[in-house]
């Protein structure tokens, strides 16, 4: 499943700490916002590590799922792309 994160979160550490997760399942799109490509598995790792690392009282941490049929009438203006997951990553 495709799905957008966003947050806004004013606490420096729990900010960054929030970043790291995302970024070990996404890509950096904007400052604070990820795109993920998950499974169901991944997905809940995933939201288990995020609801560890906020303050539920100061954070805010928003999910957006896509479906195909959305996600196909995403609009992009200025620099901007389509997540690209590929199968096979060379270093």
């Amino acid at each position: 499943m495709f799905m957008v994160a966003s947050y806004d979160i004013p606490g420096d550490q729990r900010r960054a700490r929030v970043a790291d997760i995302l970024k070990d399942y996404g890509r950096r799109v904007q400052y604070s916002v990820f795109e993920c490509d998950l499974d169901n598995v991944r997905f809940s790792e995933m939201l288990n590590a995020l609801q560890q690392a906020i303050d539920d009282r100061e954070d805010s941490l928003r999910i957006y799922k896509l479906c195909e049929g959305c996600l196909s009438r995403v609009s992009f203006l200025g620099r901007s792309g389509t997540y690209d997951d590929p199968d096979v990553i060379v270093i």
